[in-house]
């Protein structure tokens, strides 16, 4: 049996701003169907490790692959879904409905100036129907939480079907009852629909329940494995990556 690529494969990567190095000899693979949470303190490479990933950024030292092919190189973005902390900032008063934001994900596929057709909506009903919000789809997007918003911007996300999901930190704005149920969302779209999923967060202990896989990153890569090895560090070895006194606590209730 073939052994799959890699989704992602990072090799060495460093990245500096002026003099100030944020990311240090980083190397990184993820494999596909995998659920990597990428953890670590404020100022630890994690936002500039994600523009790298996404093109944002143009490489300094170091390789990135995706899906097999040098990022320098690879044009298939459409298999890469990214959502951001928009549920902390988005303007409540913005006059569209969740199934029009929804839509809003294919505009490179029906045109600008386009009226969605029938395929389309069906598309973006199944998107809402997967994230547990299609009853919502004639509501504006201002009158929800921030929970429900960010559950239709992952939604808005995965209307174009890809086959990877890049998060960060989706639960800003998220209040604390309603994080365990985005979580299991987020633990369902892995596992049931397939994609691999790779989320950047500071909530370390409620996500090692769900994911398969924990990065630890403050500027080098402290730890790379799966989530069982993560929750058998100590805190000595927590310390190296959050510094003294941090504990990880399990919020499995």
């Amino acid at each position: 049996m073939m052994k799959k690529e890699p989704v992602i494969k990072v090799t060495d990567l460093s990245y500096k701003y002026a003099k100030d190095t944020v990311l240090e000899d980083v190397t990184l693979s993820v494999p596909q169907g995998a659920f990597l949470s990428i953890v670590g303190p404020n100022g630890s490479g994690k936002s500039t490790l994600l523009k790298l990933l996404l093109g944002l950024l143009k490489l300094q030292k170091g390789s990135i692959e995706l899906f097999g092919q040098d990022i320098r190189n690879f044009r298939d973005w459409q298999k890469v879904g990214f959502v951001s902390q928009k549920a902390n900032s988005f303007n409540s008063g913005f006059p569209a409905t969740v199934l029009e934001v929804v839509l809003s994900g294919l505009t490179k596929k029906i045109g600008l100036f386009r009226f969605a057709g029938s395929e389309h909506k069906k598309r973006a009903l199944k998107a809402l129907d997967s994230v547990g919000m299609l009853s919502f789809q004639q509501r504006n997007i201002g009158e929800l939480s921030g929970g429900q918003q960010q559950r239709v911007f992952i939604a808005r996300a995965l209307v174009s079907e890809p086959d990877m999901l890049i998060l960060d930190e989706p639960t800003v704005g998220v209040d604390a009852q309603n994080v365990h149920q985005f979580y299991d969302m987020l633990e369902m779209l892995n596992k049931d629909l397939g994609i691999t999923l790779l989320l950047v967060t500071h909530d370390v202990g409620t996500v090692t329940d769900k994911v398969t896989h924990v990065a630890c990153l403050n500027k080098k890569l402290h730890f790379h494995g799966n989530a069982g090895e993560y929750q058998a560090l100590n805190e000595e070895e927590l310390s190296d990556v959050y510094g003294p006194g941090v504990q990880m606590l399990s919020h499995n209730h």
